[in-house]
């Protein structure tokens, strides 16, 4: 495990299909994160969702994809005037959605809407977010459910892949194929851990052998937690839960087997 005092402007990345705890663990771990020694947090809801604002209490107002909207049909319609920098009018508007807070801050990457090819703004995007990314000790990326985002690389030069499963098939075969297009698209990532998620403590051994057989590490588990959905179900912050809470403590111990947190 590597030294906490030499952890410098870590990237972790949080993966997995659809409905599997994704944006729960992102939580946890950020109020884990907030809980030890005093970091700069960049938190980047990368799911078009846009769920963890939400679970995290934070209001936001125009994400990222809105302001890349924007900027197309600026294009599009010739209304952005000569001599202007496109790439430096999309990053001034970007760098106005980030919602700054005292403990952290947080980009909404959102949806972008409308049709047409995007490559000239993503390609805008991820510069941007390859800058970002180095003001700040850690980023945490909640990622959208599947695959996809992975083909487009859209989270590169990872420090730390998280891939979340529930206690299903298909959640186990997801996160094999992610650890597949991982190599494929040859994605620079340093450790990748799978995480389970409301798994009884009967199966963590079964998650921990097949994390051994598609080649990862074995992350840990948060446990079928009712704070947690009774948390959900009344729009309660995760960042308020009581910091003797099973699933909080369980994130606890995943982050530090992961050399987050000490």
């Amino acid at each position: 495990m590597e030294d906490l005092l030499d952890i410098r402007k870590m990237v972790v990345s949080i993966s997995g299909k659809g409905g599997s705890g994704k944006t729960t663990l992102c939580a946890l771990l950020l109020k884990a994160l907030l809980q030890n020694a005093h970091r700069s947090i960049l938190v980047v809801d990368a799911d078009p969702a846009t769920n963890l604002a939400e679970v995290l209490g934070v209001k936001i107002g125009k994400t990222v994809g809105m302001v890349a909207s924007e900027l197309r049909e600026k294009i599009d319609r010739g209304a952005v005037p000569l001599g202007q920098s496109k790439a430096d009018l999309l990053e001034t508007w970007v760098f106005s959605t980030l919602v700054e807070t005292p403990e952290f801050d947080l980009l909404a990457m959102g949806r972008s809407e409308g049709e047409g090819c995007y490559c000239y703004v993503n390609s805008v995007l991820t510069r941007i977010l390859d800058v970002l990314t180095k003001n700040y000790d850690i980023t945490l990326m909640d990622m959208e459910a599947g695959l996809e985002h992975l083909s487009r690389r859209t989270d590169r030069d990872v420090d730390i892949l998280f891939i979340v499963t529930d206690p299903s098939r298909m959640g186990l075969e997801t996160a094999r194929r992610i650890r597949d297009l991982v190599k494929e698209v040859h994605i620079k990532v340093k450790k990748i851990f799978l995480v389970g998620n409301q798994f009884p403590e009967t199966m963590e051994t079964l998650l921990a052998e097949h994390a051994q057989n598609i080649g990862v590490d074995y992350g840990g588990t948060l446990p079928a937690d009712p704070t947690i959905s009774r948390y959900n179900l009344e729009g309660k912050p995760l960042l308020t839960i009581p910091s003797d809470n099973p699933a909080l403590k369980a994130a606890q111990s995943i982050s530090h087997r992961a050399g987050l947190s000490s």
